[in-house]
């Protein structure tokens, strides 16, 4: 088994990401993280998918996603030919004998506090998911009281795009 991260560009219409989540499940494949967003071209959605399988499960996801009218391009993101971030935000419990403690782990991951109140602290965080991972454990000694991830979004390096062949 292994994770491939598609990006995918789409049609901005009404119903694609219902259509392309709805592949998946009919096929039984679980999309671990999916991302969607409108591109430079509003008429296109830019989605960025992660999914785990084997090499099978893998082309058959691509094979049938080529086939919806929607997808218009299909690219993996291979880790040394893209850049592929995510967000988190963490609510963490901070009283004032803990707080220094949190900003400082925050500051070792560059991460920001972006919500201060008596008895918590919101840390908003980007980075790779191992960066992430890294962060949260170093967090575990104090009480998280909520995490919210934004899932893989990225982009292949290069002057080169997806969907150059478009006409716009």
């Amino acid at each position: 088994m292994r994770k491939v991260v598609l990006s995918i560009l789409v049609d901005n219409t009404f119903g694609v990401l219902s259509r392309v989540a709805g592949l998946f499940s009919r096929r039984g494949y679980n999309i671990d993280s999916l991302t969607v967003g409108v591109t430079e071209n509003p008429e296109y959605s830019r989605m960025t998918v992660v999914v785990n399988g084997d090499e099978q499960i893998l082309d058959q996801i691509k094979k049938q996603l080529e086939k919806l009218e929607d997808v218009k391009e299909i690219r993996v993101l291979l880790p040394e030919e893209s850049v592929a971030r995510e967000l988190v935000l963490v609510k963490v419990a901070a009283d004032p004998a803990d707080r220094q403690g949190i900003i400082s782990i925050a500051d070792i991951f560059r991460a920001k506090i972006v919500d201060v109140a008596p008895d918590s602290l919101m840390i908003e965080l980007t980075g790779t998911e191992a960066k992430i991972a890294a962060f949260i454990k170093l967090l575990d000694g104090y009480c998280i009281k909520e995490i919210a991830r934004t899932g893989i979004t990225g982009l292949s390096r290069g002057a080169g795009d997806i969907g150059e062949y478009i006409d716009d």
